[in-house]
């Protein structure tokens, strides 16, 4: 005998009002910037009462600050698949450059602009808490690039500490103008350079 599934069981249960104000968020403020989003436009994409953002975010620069910790942990996945394929310590310098093509190539609305997190960053005041998490976000990177150089040049600390800062610019550089052209070709053609660099170390 099949059983009637009432309301409560064929209703999908809601995202909690924090997830859904972020996800809108996320989508919003890349797509049309910071300043250029309002809380109205963010809640009635999150399908939520504005009270529900107060709620969950003291403010619309405490949901900022939020957006680009979880663009940062957004990376970090996309960083640690790639290091799960990596072979050796020149596969995962590489990964670094493959993640980032992989965040130009995610499925933006309404086309890829480039890093979200230094998009952000040109809106904001010196200063403000936001650009401290995207700082924070770059000087990570370079410190993973640093580390896998470092297993490569096990006694030349200060080469490997050089080497990654210049693939940290070559990277960011690349990023630039990705965003400009809205294809991950800049960064694609980074990742060429950062072998042939790395190749003989």
């Amino acid at each position: 005998m099949i059983r009637k599934q009432t309301a409560a069981q064929t209703t999908p249960p809601r995202r909690p009002a924090r997830d859904a104000l972020l996800d809108a968020a996320a989508k919003l403020f890349y797509a049309y910037g910071l300043t250029g989003t309002g809380i109205d436009t963010i809640t009635a994409e999150a399908g939520v009462a504005k009270k529900s953002l107060y709620n969950n975010f003291a403010s619309k620069a405490d949901l900022v600050t939020a957006y680009l910790y979880a663009r940062h942990e957004e990376w970090l996945g996309l960083y640690r698949a790639r290091l799960e394929k990596a072979a050796n310590p020149k596969d995962r310098v590489l990964a670094v450059f493959d993640a980032y093509a992989d965040h130009a190539d995610l499925a933006y609305e309404h086309g890829f602009r480039g890093c979200g997190l230094l998009n952000a960053a040109a809106e904001l005041p010196a200063g403000d808490p936001g650009r401290e998490v995207v700082r924070r976000h770059k000087e990570e990177v370079e410190a993973l690039l640093s580390g896998h150089l470092a297993e490569l040049l096990p006694d030349k600390a200060d080469q490997a500490a050089a080497m990654a800062q210049h693939l940290a610019f070559l990277l960011e550089g690349s990023m630039v103008r990705a965003g400009l052209e809205g294809n991950d070709n800049r960064v694609r053609e980074a990742r060429r350079i950062a072998a042939t660099l790395i190749g003989n170390l």
